[in-house]
């Protein structure tokens, strides 16, 4: 059938996928074998904040997927609501996005709680020419802390992990040029960590400052492991879609099935290049990641901040629904929690919420999904694309008055 009856046959032309990074909702039944017993982020932070001002969300349905204490549930949602379990093993960034994109994973990506092995750092050290420092599991500003006046003092490089699947390298911008820590990591990336050391990601982690006020810059970049198999971006692309990305998501796919990347280092630019997507004419799909909410408020255990990063983002949200056209989707979920109620500073296995809105889009309870991978696959559905490999559809759900129209 041509990409173009079919388009025609889900009138949905633009899809908006909203990722707010790490705003799960809730302890899938396999996370105690994480560590993560009793995660819930959005319920947490909403239990400790005792209020939160976002409107936008409510009218969505967010409350409806999860109870958020001092918010009370619309009685008729706006948009269709659900959450989704990952079926992928892990709690990754790479492997959440993955899965939302219609590809899952039945192995997880190697991990170094304890440090990498010899063989992996005596490989890297070859590669830069000099030692290096850390080479253990520790937040990226402990490790700055404790190791930045010896990495400016010797020159070597902080090599650090998590308990995701991430090689990372903290570099003072004054000892390692940018384009040097780029090169390393890229070589890291195709040289090291390949086989049966392939993880998810290798990251550049730049910083500045001096002794006891260091800061790391937004000149992060990851170097992310190619998917094994077509994605949902590589699906709409080939089918002629436009397929935008915004901030780090272009990393995430490792720059393959994307159309346009439009940088953002921060929510707030990345919201507005939310809403001047919306305002540009194109059919297709847009896909961005709002990193905040991970990488500044969950892995610093600041409930407070993650909570004001919530209000701000529905202020924005609220613009975005005024911008929606006719045959505009918008999706808002996450790739995994983050708790920031948590000892840890670590990501939690959690469901992710699944919001859907549109002028065209019926609100409906969509309930809980077996994977993340169902909305890669009803996003394919919707746009008329082929099917995703992964994923069951719930796009009959959505739009089934509009099809008893056509």
């Amino acid at each position: 059938m041509d990409t173009m009856v079919r388009r025609g046959f889900y009138i949905i032309k633009r899809v908006f996928l909203i990722v707010l990074d790490g705003a799960g909702v809730g302890a899938l039944p396999d996370a105690e074998k994480y560590g993560d017993r009793g995660s819930n982020t959005l319920g947490n932070v909403a239990q400790i904040r005792g209020k939160l001002h976002i409107p936008n969300l409510l009218s969505l349905g967010l409350n409806r997927i999860i109870p958020l204490k001092g918010t009370e549930k619309i009685e008729i949602p706006l948009g269709a609501y659900g959450k989704m379990a990952e079926l992928s093993p892990g709690k990754d960034t790479v492997t959440g996005h993955w899965e939302l994109s219609g590809l899952t994973l039945t192995k997880p990506f190697p991990v170094y709680p304890e440090g990498f092995p010899g063989e992996v750092i005596q490989s890297f050290e070859k590669i830069i020419g000099r030692k290096s420092l850390g080479n253990f599991a520790a937040s990226g500003t402990e490790v700055i802390k404790m190791l930045g006046e010896e990495h400016l003092r010797t020159g070597y490089p902080i090599v650090y992990t998590s308990a995701d699947s991430v090689f990372q390298i903290a570099a003072h911008t004054d000892i390692i040029s940018l384009e040097t820590l780029y090169e390393w990591c890229q070589r890291a990336r195709e040289e090291i960590f390949v086989g049966k050391h392939a993880l998810g990601r290798v990251i550049a982690r730049p910083f500045s400052g001096v002794a006891g006020e260091f800061y790391r810059l937004k000149d992060r970049k990851d170097f992310s492991l190619a998917p094994p198999d077509q994605t949902l971006l590589d699906i709409a692309k080939e089918e002629g879609f436009e397929v935008w990305v915004i901030g780090k998501v272009r990393d995430i796919f490792a720059g393959r099935g994307m159309t346009r990347h439009i940088p953002g280092s921060d929510n707030e630019n990345i919201t507005e290049a939310i809403l001047g997507s919306l305002k540009e004419s194109f059919e297709g799909i847009v896909w961005a990641n709002l990193i905040d909410f991970d990488m500044i408020y969950g892995h610093r255990n600041d409930v407070e901040g993650f909570a004001r990063a919530l209000e701000e983002f529905d202020i924005s949200l609220g613009k975005a629904l005024k911008l929606l056209k006719n045959d505009d989707m918008l999706v808002i979920t996450a790739d995994h929690g983050c708790d920031p109620t948590f000892d840890s500073t670590d990501h939690t296995r959690e469901y992710v919420p699944v919001i859907v809105y549109g002028h065209k889009i019926n609100p409906v309870d969509l309930g809980t999904r077996e994977s993340f991978a169902d909305l890669g696959a009803t996003i394919a559905e919707v746009l008329g694309c082929r099917p995703t490999r992964y994923g069951k559809s719930f796009a009959m759900e959505l739009l089934q008055e509009e099809k008893a129209n056509i």
